[in-house]
């Protein structure tokens, strides 16, 4: 009984070990699937844990350092409650990619999912400026964005060397008497 089953089981093992083997040695092992940077799921770890602190949706088409990739700075439409007038997004000054506005554009987007990617729906006219040290990114639309759409700055830039995590927070001013912007939230990207 056990030798029966033995010479069932044995054609088929030396087949897989010798398929295994030719792999190795072919060197026709595919390279690891690397993951597109996105907003992180349930459970996110900070240190300091800040009740003021807003977490905000992102997509990047990469996070590996030093490769070209797209980011999505997406700002929803259950983040805020007014229109926007005047988006600027401060940098971490140890952010050592080069940010070019000519690079940059305002979009209406569609959040990517698990079946879907972001993708900008329809650009969005606007003046997009950057401070001379790249702290800063200040957006101006020609018209106030409503608040009934999902808007992303769209950068496309060679993602910063190094294996660091870099906060991006977003100030956000609304059509008002007070012309004050105001703490939206902030991006937490990875790079890796």
């Amino acid at each position: 009984m056990a030798g029966s089953l033995l010479r069932r089981i044995l054609p088929g093992a030396a087949a897989a070990g010798a398929l295994f083997i030719s792999a190795a040695f072919n060197g026709s092992t595919s390279n690891p699937a690397v993951a597109q940077g996105s907003t992180p799921g349930l459970l996110e770890f900070r240190w300091d844990t800040d009740r003021d602190y807003r977490k905000l949706y992102y997509f990047l088409t990469s996070s590996l350092e030093n490769d070209r990739s797209e980011w999505f700075l997406t700002l929803r439409k259950k983040d805020r409650k007014t229109a926007i007038l005047k988006l600027t997004v401060t940098v971490p000054e140890y952010f050592d990619s080069k940010l070019k506005a000519n690079r940059m554009k305002l979009c209406r987007t569609s959040p990517g999912g698990m079946m879907s990617r972001s993708k900008c729906l329809e650009t969005i006219p606007a003046t997009i400026e950057v401070n001379e040290n790249q702290t800063a990114i200040e957006v101006f639309p020609d018209q106030p964005l409503p608040s009934d759409s999902d808007y992303s700055l769209y950068i496309k830039l060679f993602n910063p060397q190094g294996k660091r995590m870099y906060q991006f927070n977003a100030l956000v001013q609304a059509p008002g008497d007070v012309p004050m912007s105001g703490y939206r939230g902030s991006w937490l990207i990875d790079v890796d």
